[in-house]
């Protein structure tokens, strides 16, 4: 007698702790990059400082990709082969987020290290657009998941903001967009909580997500 064939599905938890490892593993390499200095006094640190402000902007937005994911998949109603590859998306060009920081950390904040900054952020936020695109996807068009993300301003905004800075960086002025991305990095810095008030509301009336 045959077994009839079940579908098999990953759990969101799984996801979600692969993603954490992944994210994990992005913020150790990126803190390597700050090399222990020769020496005793506070004028060793000096030649660390540009490095740690890159540091420190990315370890934000790492932060930011990381607390926004966790609110996301919470309206993921199952993983399939599109939510997974995604996230895998997103992953990888946050994985190249400890590149790019050494090199424009490196070179002082010039303009083809700014560059391809802006250009792993513009390619970090429209991989999270997909991966949200695909979760919302699972959803009826009058749910209150649409509702609760409404026009996503930031959302929008986010990728016009790191095309002005490339062009900028560019243009030769890589301070500048520096300064672009490290706003955007502000707007996000308190995290998206629309999804989960939405789901709160949903499960407190009992009604379809």
């Amino acid at each position: 007698m045959s077994i009839p064939a079940r579908k098999i599905m990953m759990s969101k938890g799984r996801l979600e702790a692969f993603s954490d490892g992944v994210i994990a593993v992005v913020i150790t390499i990126m803190v390597l990059e700050l090399k222990v200095p020769h020496g005793n006094d506070w004028s060793v640190l000096q030649p660390l400082i540009q490095k740690f402000i890159s540091y420190a902007m990315s370890f934000l937005y790492v932060g930011i990709y990381w607390n926004n994911h966790h609110h996301l998949l919470k309206a993921c109603r199952e993983v399939n082969a599109a939510i997974m590859w995604f996230n895998l998306l997103l992953l990888f060009f946050i994985s190249l987020i400890p590149f790019v920081t050494a090199w424009l950390g490196e070179s002082n904040y010039s303009a083809h290290p700014a560059a391809l900054y802006s250009i792993v952020l513009l390619l970090s936020a429209l991989a999270y657009y997909l991966l949200q695109s695909a979760i919302v996807r699972q959803h009826d068009s009058d749910s209150r998941l649409l509702s609760a993300l409404g026009r996503d301003y930031k959302g929008k905004l986010s990728p016009l903001t790191y095309i002005a800075a490339l062009i900028l960086s560019l243009a030769g002025f890589p301070v500048i967009a520096t300064v672009l991305n490290a706003v955007v990095a502000m707007i996000w810095l308190l995290p998206d909580r629309r999804i989960e008030k939405a789901l709160r509301e949903c499960t407190a009336n009992k009604v379809p997500q």
